[in-house]
């Protein structure tokens, strides 16, 4: 779960303490698990909805990175295959929140873009947005890599 609260944190201090206020959620609503999916899905959910409440304590109302005026490059699948799962996690941290907390949520977990913009009180066009932007810085950075 540690892994789930580090893709949606800034720093893994950030995500310690998110993964410590789940825990607590998940011992103090243990009763009301009703045993119609599996344990982990269920913890895994209240992870990522602290997760989520923790982003939207924080986050700035207008972020700008500079990235939105990205060319769109195919990127060769040897930068890929070059990265470890560490690697790929690291660049993911790096994305602006906003970006992270989508990518994360409709890219990695598999929610969709409307199932997003609800969690985050956004408009479904502005998940679209950010997962869009941040796939487009995150191709920049394996360009990078590959270049070297």
């Amino acid at each position: 779960m540690y892994a789930v609260c580090l893709r949606y944190a800034r720093s893994p201090s950030d995500a310690a303490d998110i993964l410590q206020e789940g825990f607590v959620k998940v011992f103090t609503k243990l009763g009301q698990f009703q045993f119609q999916g599996s344990f982990e899905g269920w913890i895994r959910r209240i992870m990522v909805n602290t997760a989520l409440r923790t982003y939207q304590r924080q986050r700035f109302d207008h972020e700008s990175s500079g990235y939105e005026r990205l060319p769109e490059h195919p990127v060769e699948p040897d930068a890929l295959s070059s990265l470890s799962e560490a690697e790929l996690l690291r660049l993911i941290a790096r994305l602006p929140d906003g970006y992270r907390v989508v990518f994360n949520l409709v890219a990695i977990e598999g929610f969709s873009h409307a199932e997003a913009a609800e969690m985050l009180n956004i408009q479904e066009s502005t998940s679209r947005s950010q997962l869009t932007k941040a796939r487009r810085w995150l191709v920049e950075q394996l360009e990078k890599i590959q270049m070297r």
